[in-house]
């Protein structure tokens, strides 16, 4: 299951930091060898001020050679850097924390910072120490310490691009730190900021950093409580869609993994969430020459094709991408129980009357349990049918209402106007600028 696994295509769109989970998850996984992984770990560690680690990583991969004196020198000068950086930002922090100040400051940045120049001679140079200190300690692995500072520059720095490399690096160290719902706020503020921002030739600078917003934001998406269903609003967007279209197919694996677990979406979920499924379907459908998995082809047989027997055989290799992927582990438990409902719902939904024995063997589930199944997904589904069990035959039979013409015209027909428009737009946007091949990385606080 190599040949399937995404790390290689979602790296060059995250932090370095953010880099290292997915590289120790593949590590466990025995996708590659052990050395391989340890020497990709190596490479990214020596870009960071993390000397020890790097050294630890560098013995291990190299058991026979002595390490190298320039990480002894590097850990030094990280030592003699941090010293420096912290007494300038502390002189920062001493002032803004004092209750005094704390109360006189107002909303207006430019107010605070005139108080300030006025009252403690603090200029804009020296409020930035706060954001060289934030940045430097992610750079050296202490994410919480870097994202404290990096928020209290942004309550006083007007400057935008640093404002806004800040705003990265709070998302990745909220991320790294594990705070998910301070990392979902951040989320939610970077990404209304990129969607309204001015920027010179926007659709492509919003198309790159759209693109690695969809990266970062999956490490959000699925370990919120929220975050499947936030991941369909999100992702099903027409902006983000298109973006996905455009310069990232691959993330269609999170976006249909999303619809399978989503299947039964909570009490007052948005339209775009309840008829989430369907839209992916669609999705997967026309994005099948750039990209495939057994997570959407699963769904192409299933809906597509109406094939039986070739979902069943994709959704036992999908068991396997899922178990091995970094982000949908977890979730590889719930996927298939979903997935059995969704065959067990598109089975009756195609067939009229029903051989218990041979849909339980397609579900590798016993007679007894698959009738179980079979009357629970029914009464659960709200298909607008009726079932009927006969013992005697071991079959159930399905009844359902006839649908009047004019309505499943109504039906197909529904927000074609909508979709028109959106595509109309994409088309335009796609003309505007070239696809990015990786891009430029945003300007984040991190190295």
């Amino acid at each position: 299951m190599a040949e399937f696994d995404l790390t290689k295509r979602i790296m060059p769109y995250l932090d370095r930091h953010l880099s290292f989970p997915l590289l120790v998850h593949l590590s466990e996984t025995n996708l590659f060898s052990v050395r391989d992984v340890q020497i990709a770990q190596y490479e990214l560690a020596k870009g960071t001020n993390m000397p020890d680690y790097a050294a630890n990583l560098f013995s291990q991969i190299y058991p026979d050679q002595e390490v190298p004196q320039e990480f002894e020198e590097k850990r030094q000068n990280t030592l003699l850097t941090h010293q420096r950086l912290q007494d300038e930002a502390q002189a920062v922090l001493d002032v803004i924390e004092n209750p005094e100040v704390a109360q006189a400051l107002r909303q207006d940045k430019e107010q605070n910072l005139q108080y300030l120049k006025d009252n403690y001679n603090l200029t804009l140079d020296q409020i930035a120490a706060l954001y060289h200190f934030g940045q430097f300690q992610y750079s050296y692995g202490n994410y919480s310490g870097a994202a404290d500072y990096l928020y209290h520059f942004r309550v006083l720095s007007t400057d935008n691009d640093l404002n806004t490399s800040a705003q990265w690096g709070k998302l990745a160290s909220d991320i790294l730190s594990g705070k998910w719902d301070a990392a979902l706020q951040e989320l939610d503020t970077l990404r209304e900021s990129i969607d309204s921002r001015s920027l010179p030739g926007p659709a492509l600078n919003q198309l790159h950093s759209r693109t690695w917003l969809l990266h970062w934001s999956l490490f959000v998406y699925f370990n919120h409580e929220q975050g499947r269903t936030l991941l369909l609003e999100t992702f099903l967007s027409p902006v983000y869609l298109n973006t996905i279209q455009t310069s990232c197919p691959w993330i269609l694996r999170y976006l249909a993994a999303a619809a399978v677990l989503g299947r039964a979406p909570p009490a007052g979920a948005s339209p775009r969430v309840r008829n989430a499924l369907r839209e992916v379907i669609k999705v997967v459908q026309m994005e099948e020459y750039q990209y495939q998995d057994p997570i959407t082809a699963f769904l192409k047989e299933l809906y597509v094709e109406f094939d039986f027997e070739a979902a069943q055989r994709e959704l036992g290799r999908a068991e396997h991408v899922l178990s091995d992927d970094f982000f949908l582990g977890e979730f590889c438990a719930d996927f298939l129980d979903n997935a059995r409902y969704l065959i067990s719902e598109a089975y009756c939904r195609t067939h009229q009357k029903i051989d218990i024995r041979d849909l339980s063997e397609r579900l590798n589930l016993s007679p007894d349990e698959g009738e179980k199944w079979i009357v629970n997904l029914i009464r659960e589904s709200r298909m607008g049918a009726d079932a009927k069990i006969d013992l005697d035959k071991n079959v159930i039979e399905i009844f359902r209402p006839a649908v009047p013409v004019y309505q499943t015209v109504i039906d197909k027909t529904r927000g074609l106007h909508l979709r028109t428009s959106g595509l109309g737009t994409a088309i335009s946007r796609m003309g505007a600028g070239a696809v990015p091949q990786g891009g430029d990385a945003p300007a984040v606080a991190v190295r």
